[in-house]
């Protein structure tokens, strides 16, 4: 038996801010944020928290396993936008799961964060100590957001995504993976008191270099080459960055996921909420090959291949 994928699921918020709505609260207008980023529209959470988004995406993921929350052994959830600082998202969707068997912890790695999630998951899986994790990647970045600063509030949005980690058969499952972190970046993009701060060419600078390499790095560990890869899901963070990774691997644009301009940048939710979109959309098929990527804070990367299929 190998180790992979067997349920995932997502959730967005119903508020919807649009570009237009945007040029009423800062100096920005829909063209330029269109054309810089491939932004549209994102989903904003103002009733709910994050341990609230994350809660609907892991119900559906462990439905769509076909298990009950007491299969669950642990539950692992990649966020920088806790509720509070404790107790942590994972313990309190574990009480409204009523996961009670399961193990819980929140890590940040963020816009990484899933990523991190499922490579932390596998090495439980693989060493037989659990059996089903949940990884969730939830944030609700609108509170952290200043809504002053029109080189950041156009970009982010709320959401949660949410995978269910187990044995799948041999042949499929996670092929390779890589994560990596570079301290001496963590002033390009933080969080202040307050709200989040960026370097914006910076940090452009340093994913359009890292995503690419990583992509590339994990379908090369997995003893694969690049016309292997069926299908392409990087962090939804900026479509130019997207586009250098999937020009890297070579692949056509059918075959990156791109929800970008509907979500914008929704961080560590980011890769779950396509990932589970594109499962439900019917355009990842048992067999497909594919590649996962992003970037973070931190800052840091990761990146895994894997072959899809229970």
């Amino acid at each position: 038996m190998a180790t992979g994928i067997i349920g995932v699921g997502h959730y967005l918020p119903d508020d919807i801010l649009t570009n237009k709505d945007l040029e009423k609260m800062v100096d920005t207008t829909d063209e330029w944020i269109r054309t810089r980023t491939g932004i549209e529209t994102r989903h904003i959470a103002k009733e709910e928290d994050t341990s609230d988004l994350a809660y609907q995406a892991a119900k559906m993921a462990i439905e769509n396993a076909n298990l009950t929350p007491n299969d669950i052994d642990m539950i692992i959830v990649s966020t920088v936008t806790a509720d509070q600082s404790f107790p942590s998202v994972a313990c309190q969707i574990q009480e409204k799961l009523g996961a009670s068997r399961a193990a819980a912890m929140d890590i940040g790695a963020a816009c990484s964060g899933f990523i991190y999630g499922v490579v932390t998951a596998q090495q439980f899986v693989n060493n037989g100590v659990y059996k089903n994790i949940l990884v969730v990647g939830a944030e609700k970045l609108s509170k952290i957001t200043d809504w002053t600063d029109r080189n950041t509030c156009v970009l982010f949005g709320d959401g949660a995504g949410a995978a269910v980690i187990g044995k799948v058969s041999e042949g499929h499952g996670i092929l390779s993976f890589e994560l990596g972190a570079d301290g001496t970046g963590g002033a390009s993009l933080y969080q202040d008191d307050k709200s989040i701060q960026m370097n914006g060419r910076e940090v452009f600078k340093f994913a359009v270099r890292q995503m690419p390499e990583s992509a590339e790095n994990v379908v090369k560990k997995a003893g694969l080459s690049k016309a292997d890869v069926d299908y392409l899901i990087p962090h939804q963070a900026n479509f130019r960055i997207m586009e250098a990774a999937r020009e890297r691997l070579a692949i056509s644009k059918e075959k990156m996921s791109y929800s970008i301009n509907k979500y914008g940048n929704t961080s560590a939710a980011s890769i779950p909420i396509a990932l589970s979109e594109d499962v439900q959309a019917g355009k990842i098929n048992t067999g497909d090959v594919i590649v996962l990527v992003g970037f973070g804070g931190g800052l840091t990367w990761g990146a895994l291949t894997l072959r899809w299929g229970k």
